[in-house]
């Protein structure tokens, strides 16, 4: 088993942390991403914050009304751009369908353990790359209000995050300034989830990508998958665009929202949307908060990273390659002002404006497991906005299923074909 090879679609930090966990299991891996090596994609760019704290998947209740009340503001965090597109609109009903109490329900406990597992293997993974990257800060996440009802809201989820045994507690607006301990905080109070963390995404993912090259690791730039070779039924290479194949035993497709075209082409249902998020990052030492900051009710996060503070929202269900939309900019530098009066909305609209592509699934859940079909194809995408979060323990989890180990989280509820039923596949 030692010997074998396996094929891993997608360099983002998913990909990445799971070539990093087959390859301390002794597989031979290659790598093969369509971008090329200096690029700045979804992985690059986020807020960097490790959060078992989000019990709550993005579909839940609440979330459709919101949703279209966003839809007639055009600076508002959310976003969907109408287009003629079956796999849209088929994507968008399940969303409705899945945005339930039960579904919430059954899936916070598993989130739970997800971000926990994944957080301890954030720090173990800094400390193997040892000097290039620094280990997470564990400062957790303060999640500020701006008023209110958002405060009570806010409060109901933290009770249900105690219940499921993580730390959380309700601030004054005086104890959110001082626990802030930076810029000023206009808001009503908020709550601080004390078992989150914090990292920059971009310095991790280059330290990851020199460790993988280091250690042998086959990384393949502006390789682009076109298609699969099979042997019996079972997939035996990867096509790529231009006729290359590269042979394997074993894939994972780890691509984003180009993984539902890729298993597709293997027979199998995988709804993906792409969810694009924008942010900015600012230098400004002299309003540099002590921790990372969600500001509820404008969906906005605002890290302390060690390239400056990173302020980034927007989910924006479009195609990857729509132009920046300068309107969404807007929506996140003003409504940063409201929260943080420092950060002024010119300054921050000035700034270059960074935008990435997330892979959003159809219940807010990620698609984690074998293909029905064949199961020496592994597929781990989908994590929406909590792909830098889940990227370690997703890489434990995939070595764990390519290796023939039974993972000690249970993967039922993340199988990758969940939705094949509903849609007659």
């Amino acid at each position: 088993m030692a010997t074998e090879r396996v094929v891993v679609v997608g360099a983002g930090i998913v990909g990445l942390c799971v070539a990093e966990a087959l390859m301390r299991d002794g597989f031979d891996v290659v790598v093969l991403e369509r971008a090329q090596r200096e690029r700045d994609g979804a992985s690059f760019g986020n807020a960097g914050l490790i959060v078992p704290s989000h019990v709550v998947p993005l579909a839940a209740p609440g979330v459709l009304g919101q949703g279209l009340r966003w839809l007639l503001d055009r600076e508002s965090p959310f976003a969907v751009r109408p287009r003629l597109d079956l796999d849209l609109v088929r994507w968008g009903l399940t969303f409705m369908r899945s945005a339930t109490a039960a579904h919430v329900v059954r899936s916070a406990p598993l989130l739970r353990d997800l971000h926990l597992r994944s957080k301890a293997l954030h720090l173990a993974l800094a400390e193997r790359l040892g000097s290039a990257v620094s280990a997470p800060r564990c400062a957790g996440v303060m999640v500020v209000c701006g008023g209110r009802q958002a405060l009570e809201e806010e409060a109901e989820i933290a009770e249900r995050a105690v219940e499921l045994g993580l730390r959380a507690e309700v601030l004054s607006a005086a104890d959110v300034t001082e626990r802030v301990a930076g810029p000023e905080v206009r808001c009503v109070g908020g709550v601080h989830y004390l078992d989150d963390a914090h990292a920059s995404p971009r310095a991790l993912m280059r330290a990851l990508q020199a460790h993988l090259e280091e250690r042998g690791a086959g990384l393949r730039w502006d390789a682009e998958v076109a298609g699969f070779e099979r042997d019996g039924g079972r997939v035996s290479g990867v096509r790529l665009r231009g006729g290359e194949v590269v042979a394997a035993e074993r894939v994972v497709l780890a691509g984003g929202v180009a993984s539902a075209h890729l298993a597709r082409s293997l027979g199998a249902y995988v709804p993906l949307q792409t969810g694009r998020g924008y942010s900015v990052t600012l230098d400004a030492a002299e309003q540099r908060p002590a921790l990372p900051l969600l500001l509820s009710e404008a969906r906005v996060a605002v890290t302390p990273l060690s390239e400056g503070v990173r302020i980034g929202g927007t989910m924006e269900i479009a195609p990857a390659d729509r132009p920046v939309d300068p309107r969404r900019v807007r929506g996140i530098a003003r409504s940063t002002e409201r929260f943080l009066p420092g950060y002024r909305a010119e300054t921050l609209t000035a700034l270059p404006v960074w935008t990435g592509a997330r892979p959003v699934s159809a219940d807010g859940m990620p698609y984690l497991g074998p293909l029905r079909r064949d199961p020496r194809v592994v597929i781990a995408a989908g994590h929406g906005m909590m792909g830098f979060s889940l990227g370690p323990v997703t890489g434990e989890l995939v070595a764990d299923l390519v290796a023939g180990r039974r993972p000690e989280i249970d993967l039922a509820r993340l199988a990758p074909e969940r939705f094949a039923r509903r849609a007659g596949r």
